[in-house]
């Protein structure tokens, strides 16, 4: 799979850890529905504790990702789905412990509710893998 990131003079550079856009040679697309802080058994992992709810979402896009044989490295989209303006400096601090430079492009809307009232925060992503 071979990866080039867009960046076109005529298009801003990214304000923050997101690039403005990629394109993918290769690979096979793989695409994940949000997910939230529910663990295996369909527990809530965190409630009312945002830090933990991060930590849950992103194992489970971890473990959705080993499933089809890739990981954060493959990611090529990233949708965030934030309740609280406010926790996205928490939410960054976590991801960095998933996601490294170059990061993929991304979406943030912050959201005046999610389907469940005790969800924090939704993170899907789209991926490329090699297999």
């Amino acid at each position: 799979m071979e990866k080039t990131y867009l960046q076109p003079n005529n298009v801003p550079k990214p304000a923050g850890d997101y690039s403005q856009g990629l394109k993918v040679k290769g690979g096979t697309l793989v695409v994940i529905s949000g997910q939230v802080a529910w663990d295996a058994q369909g527990n809530l992992v965190g409630k009312g504790d945002f830090a933990a709810q991060t930590r849950q979402v992103f194992e489970n896009l971890k473990n959705m990702l080993a499933s089809a044989g890739g990981t954060f490295k493959d990611v090529v989209k990233l949708g965030i789905f934030l309740k609280n303006r406010e926790d996205f400096a928490i939410f960054k601090g976590i991801r960095a412990q998933y996601l490294a430079a170059p990061y993929p492009p991304t979406t943030l809307l912050v959201v005046k509710d999610l389907a469940r009232e005790e969800w924090l925060l939704e993170v899907e992503v789209m991926a490329v893998v090699d297999k």
